[in-house]
Order: C-alpha cells, then structure tokens, then sequence
C-alpha cells in the first residue's frame, strides 16, 4: 500500500460576487504597498466591487523565536517587527517585562524613553509623507522628507552606534546615557524642522492634484474605526481624539504638554493633516525633554536585571561575575502575565508577555498596529476606482514586517 504525502494548500480562498467582473492580483511585490502585501482586487471596469489582502510572504514567527530567547535578548527581535519605529518596539515589550518585575526607571531614563520614541515617531511620519507622495506623483517631497529623517538617524547613530534598531530601551531603563553633545544635534534640529515641514506642506497642502487624489478617497467613520480595532492617525483623521499618551500615560508622558490632533473627514487627506500636525506636537515634546531633562541615573538600581556600570568591570570581581552571569543566564522574572499599550507612530501597539518564572518568556505577543489597521483596507476602497487604492494602502501606513510576525 503506497504512502500518500498531504500538503497543506496554499491556495487563497476568494468569493466573487459579480458574474462578469475582472479579478487583478496587485501585489505581493508591487511598489507601492509597502511591503510583500497581496491584494486580490475585483473590480467592475475601474471600480472595485471587492478586495482581499493577502498576507504572510514574510512568515518571520518572531514571537515565537522570541519564547526561546532571554528576556533581554527578546529586546533586538521587537525591532524587526515596525523597523520605522524601532524605539517604541523596544519600549512597548520593556513596560511588559518592567510590570512582571515590578521596577521602576529612574525620571531620567523615562525622559530620554520619551526622546527616543518621540524622535522614532517624527522618523516614521517622514516616511510615511515621502512614500505616500511618491506613491501618487509628488517626487520632491520624497527627497525632503528622507533628508530630515536622516539627521534623526544620525542622532540614532550617535546614542547606540546604530542607525535603524538600536535595541537601546532595556528592562530597567537605557543600554546608556545620553551621550555628551548630543545637544548640538538635536538642538539646531528642533528649531529647524518646523520650518522645513512647512516647506514640504506648502507642496501638498493646497495642491489641487494632490486634494484631488486624497479628499473623500478612503472614507471611515470613528464607529468603523472601532469595530475594526483601528487606531492612531486614523481614527483621530476620522474625529476621535484617541491618543493612548493622554488616556494611559507611561514614561512620564503626563508631564508634557501637548495637543491630540483631530481631522473630521476621514479620508486619505484627513490623515495626512493629523501626521503633519503629530510631526509638530512631537517637536514640543521633544523641546520640553530637552528643556526638563532630570539630572541621575537613567538605570533601575535592581542589580538582578540592570548590568552594573562598565567602569566596575576593571576593578571589582563580583561586578565582573554579575555582568557575566546576565549576559550568559538572563534574569527571572516572577511568574504571571503582563499586557502594556502605547501610542506608536500607527496606532495602539501592545505587548503580551507571560512568564512562567524562568529566564525567557513562557509567551510573547505584539499586538501590532498594521495588522489591525490594515482591516480596514476593504472599507475604504469597496466602491472606489482602483487608482485611489494606492493612496488609501499609502495613508493606512503599514509595515509588513509588524503583520507578519
């Protein structure tokens, strides 16, 4: 009797509703996707009548990678998933692992969290705003936007030698301080970029091709918004002030004073106002870290987790074996289960993390914001031309790497 083999089908499963409509696969390698995303588009002449999004090219399973490694070490897998905001991964799985363990971070290593993330944040709008104008056209905006991101990548290079996935926000506070003359980088930044954005609207703005492609394309109201599980510039793009900073504050957010921009259109050019207006609440932050930024130490003084300092290591034995240790065995955390949310630069971006006492997680998992906003993909461009798809895919702001994880 021959052995038979069973493959499982990879065949995509997709219901037609018209009889004589014409199905295009846009994707998984299309340029304007932003990523390996397949969308299987039904369309009656130019008109969609129907669209799936096809996911999973990527297949990464870093979350279940992640339940193998230290808890320390899970640190540098969070960055592969948004690696446009490599910083508030880092930060989203730390408050987990930091509600387990029960620390807390000195005001100053909370402060240049906020930094750090606030500076990602500034960082993945900027791309976000070139590539969605690239996406439709525009080509200038592209070059100015990617030149304002890289002095923020710069300012990433000169914290940790690392210019996209710095892993720099660990359990119990920063990998390091901030390093002497930072501040002649960031400093001319926050006082030149403000004027540089208003260079950039003044290309989108009030261009007619531009307000042509983007109002009342991709329309979704704020009860939509909530049935999906869609957040961030979306749904503030549809009227909601939702902004997880002001709602569940963490890292000190409380203390800083800034807006929740809203827009009452939600469509594409809704959201495009919100993120522009976003790029500039950051800027406040930032000069009020900046202007605030607490004197200290930035680490936990809980030496079960937090390395001791460098300086030791030449001069006292047991802080050589502690290092050691750390760095070969990891830190327990006390059993239990933790889940913590921040405002990430797409929305609501949270982490689960279940320990059963030993030094790796027992479960790991992200609740990522381009998953959950890429549900409503559908809603917006069912009764659309397919031409206004890739503005509505441009203004969602997904990343591949965050949906299949």
């Amino acid at each position: 009797m021959s052995e038979q083999t069973f493959m499982p089908s990879t065949e995509t499963v997709f219901e037609r509703i018209g009889e004589n409509t014409l199905v295009v696969n846009m994707g998984p390698q299309h340029p304007s996707t932003h990523g390996v995303l397949r969308l299987i588009c039904e369309m009656e002449g130019e008109t969609v009548i129907n669209i799936e999004p096809v996911i999973g090219y990527l297949h990464t399973g870093m979350e279940k990678e992640g339940e193998y490694m230290q808890y320390l070490k899970v640190v540098t897998m969070t960055d592969r998933m948004d690696y446009m905001s490599a910083n508030g991964n880092n930060l989203v799985y730390t408050l987990a692992v930091e509600k387990l363990l029960n620390l807390e971070v000195p005001p100053r290593g909370q402060a240049l969290r906020v930094l750090l993330c606030e500076l990602s944040r500034i960082a993945s709008h900027l791309v976000w705003l070139g590539t969605s104008a690239l996406d439709l056209g525009a080509m200038t905006p592209f070059f100015w936007c990617f030149r304002e991101r890289e002095k923020i990548l710069d300012m990433f290079e000169m914290f940790s030698g690392v210019r996209m996935m710095p892993s720099w926000i660990v359990p119990g506070g920063l990998r390091g301080d901030m390093p002497e003359g930072f501040d002649k980088l960031i400093l001319p930044f926050l006082k030149e970029f403000p004027d540089a954005l208003t260079e950039i609207e003044g290309l989108l703005v009030d261009n007619p091709i531009w307000k042509e492609r983007t109002i009342g394309v991709g329309v979704i109201s704020v009860e939509d918004c909530m049935a999906y599980g869609l957040s961030g510039p979306i749904i503030r793009g549809s009227g909601l002030a939702w902004d997880i900073r002001k709602s569940n504050p963490y890292s000190g957010y409380e203390q800083y004073d800034f807006a929740i921009p809203v827009c009452e259109g939600g469509d594409v050019y809704s959201r495009f106002l919100v993120r522009l207006a976003e790029m500039r609440e950051s800027v406040k932050i930032l000069q009020q870290v900046m202007d605030g930024l607490p004197e200290g130490p930035w680490n936990s003084d809980n030496r079960k987790v937090v390395p001791p300092p460098r300086e030791e290591l030449d001069t006292s034995m047991e802080s050589l074996i502690h290092h050691f240790k750390l760095w070969t065995e990891g830190f327990r955390v006390p059993p239990g289960e933790a889940y913590v949310a921040i405002e990430g630069p797409k929305g609501e971006l949270g982490c689960y993390v279940v320990s059963d006492g030993s030094n790796r997680p027992y479960r790991f998992h992200m609740r990522p914001s381009s998953f959950m906003n890429l549900q409503g993909l559908k809603k917006m461009c069912v009764g659309r031309l397919i031409a206004d798809v890739v503005a509505v895919i441009g203004s969602i702001d997904i990343v591949l790497g965050e949906i299949d994880r």
